[in-house]
């Protein structure tokens, strides 16, 4: 667990800890740089507790002791230098949001990581590897994610595509049945039109694989809600960290599926390979060495 998660779960246990240990909470969550290089004493002491308390407040964590804190705490701080939230400023030079933009997409990218549940990706990529059909459904942003799904996995011999017209995905929908997988991809997991299809896809059986936050009405409709939880600035409607982390579990999945799949696939991709040379351009350098 990296700082960022270790902090929020902090935060989240915090109405469930006694009193005292939610002093010990508050100044974690104030100080984190600061206590990975304290004492258990010195931590008593800033947070108004006494030892006993900050040991029940780690324990409550799942952790053995203070020591066994304090380390997570330092390696997640240690891992997870400069990758921090952004905002970007008027002021700011071109390398400057450069800086911020690219530290920001690799904290989300770590952050996810550590929270994709490896059942849950395990049960999807099964039901995926095993379907007859899978369709991908998204709307705006989500859209072009939906069709470089489908791309990716029309080259590894699945029947698949992409809709992101709302009548075309009702029609789709409700031609569909069990042997099929239908995976709804969406930022914020409340798209009306979307959740609409996805009543319909459930009504026939089908599989729903769904990208999207927790704790949303999508991911309440799902058989295998995978979970896509980050903060970024909802006025940057251009930096979308999602659309890059739903690319990334994409990749998981049809790397996932190729490998169930097995060996024979690659001969397959190998022919694609062959098959597309011929609508690329020959390097003449490498013609003439």
């Amino acid at each position: 667990m990296n700082s960022v998660n270790l902090l929020k779960s902090i935060a989240e246990a915090r109405e469930d800890l006694r009193k005292s240990e939610q002093k010990v909470a508050d100044y974690v969550l104030a100080n984190p740089n600061e206590v990975i290089h304290m004492r258990i004493v010195d931590l008593a002491a800033e947070a108004d507790v006494s030892e006993p308390t900050v040991v029940r407040f780690c324990r409550a964590l799942d952790y053995d002791g203070f020591q066994d804190f304090k380390l997570m705490l330092a390696q997640g701080l240690a891992s997870n230098t400069n990758f921090e939230q952004f905002s970007l400023d008027s002021k700011d030079t071109v390398s400057e949001f450069k800086e911020k933009i690219f530290d920001s997409m690799i904290g989300n990218l770590l952050n996810i990581k550590e929270l994709l549940n490896p059942e849950t990706l395990e049960e999807a990529i099964d039901s995926l590897a095993n379907a007859r059909r899978v369709e991908f459904y998204g709307f705006g942003a989500s859209a072009p994610v939906c069709t470089d799904a489908a791309h990716k996995f029309h080259r590894l011999k699945v029947s698949s595509t992409s809709y992101s017209d709302p009548h075309m995905q009702a029609i789709s929908a409700v031609s569909l049945d069990d042997r099929d997988v239908v995976v709804a991809i969406s930022q914020t997991g409340r798209t009306k039109d979307l959740l609409h299809t996805v009543k319909l896809v459930k009504e026939t059986g089908t599989t729903v694989i769904t990208l999207c936050p927790s704790n949303t009405p999508l991911a309440e409709l799902a058989t295998i809600p995978i979970h896509i939880d980050l903060e970024e600035d909802k006025d940057l409607s251009t930096l979308m960290s999602s659309r890059v982390l739903h690319l990334v579990v994409i990749d998981v999945l049809a790397v996932g599926v190729a490998m169930k799949l097995g060996p024979g696939l690659i001969d397959h991709l190998k022919t694609i390979k062959r098959s597309l040379r011929s609508l690329r351009q020959n390097d003449k350098r490498s013609s003439l060495s």
